[in-house]
């Protein structure tokens, strides 16, 4: 009996050491592991993550390259269109000159009123502002302008050469009385504002003579200097400082 109790009670003792024991393996293994792990780690570091770190380097720097091609790409483009927007507004200056003289006329002269002259013999008229049939300019755009007349005649009479503004206003004028013998020359020129459609004409006055022949010596001539946008009155006229 008492060996038949004996081994009944075997079992139950392997059970409960196996019982006791699970709980404390589970720990252990874990441990093991953790420790295995941790002892695999340096190395596996040591071979891959500068490898992988070198990769991530080089793509970041592959990336800015292009980033900073990208970002010279588009200035350039930017630089590109407004060059190309400035060479667009030179194209679209309009090309103003003109220079005519009165040529082989000889003597011209002025009455009891005042006389239009008339510069039919053209040497330029770019953009063809002046007209040889009325002896006028007119401005095809608002800007500014160099204009310049000479004028000649013998010196035994009065000699006088006027720019008119409009038909009326009187902008410019050359004159000279009689001196004697020869002959006298004359010039005036200024810049001048003038507005799409002005027009300027040179006149005679009464009781006044101009001369010219072949060489040129009585002329009308001008430029535009630069077109202008419209600007409020005080600061194409700007009142001088007290």
């Amino acid at each position: 009996m008492l060996h038949s109790s004996s081994c009944l009670c075997d079992p139950v003792d392997h059970t409960q050491r196996r019982a006791i024991m699970a709980p404390c393996s589970l720990p252990l293994l874990a441990l093991a592991c953790l420790s295995l792990w941790v002892t695999a780690q340096p190395t596996w570091g040591d071979q891959d993550i500068p490898s992988m770190f070198r990769q991530i380097m080089d793509t970041v720097a592959e990336l800015k390259a292009k980033s900073d091609l990208t970002a010279s790409v588009l200035a350039m483009r930017e630089r590109m269109e407004s060059m190309e927007k400035e060479l667009q507004a030179l194209k679209d200056i309009p090309k103003v000159a003109f220079a005519a003289s009165l040529g082989g006329n000889g003597l011209q002269k002025a009455g009891d009123f005042n006389k239009k002259l008339v510069y039919r013999e053209v040497l330029t008229n770019v953009g063809g502002a002046y007209n040889v049939e009325t002896g006028e300019f007119t401005a095809p755009v608002r800007g500014v302008y160099y204009i310049r007349f000479t004028a000649n005649a013998p010196t035994d009479v009065t000699l006088s050469s006027m720019l008119y503004k409009n038909g009326g206003k009187v902008i410019l004028a050359a004159h000279e009385s009689p001196s004697g013998e020869g002959s006298d020359t004359a010039s005036n020129g200024a810049t001048l504002l003038l507005e799409e459609g002005d027009s300027l004409q040179m006149m005679l006055w009464a009781n006044t003579q101009v001369w010219d022949n072949a060489n040129h010596h009585s002329t009308f001539s001008g430029f535009l200097l630069f077109p202008m946008t419209q600007q409020p009155e005080t600061d194409l006229h700007p009142s001088s400082s007290p």
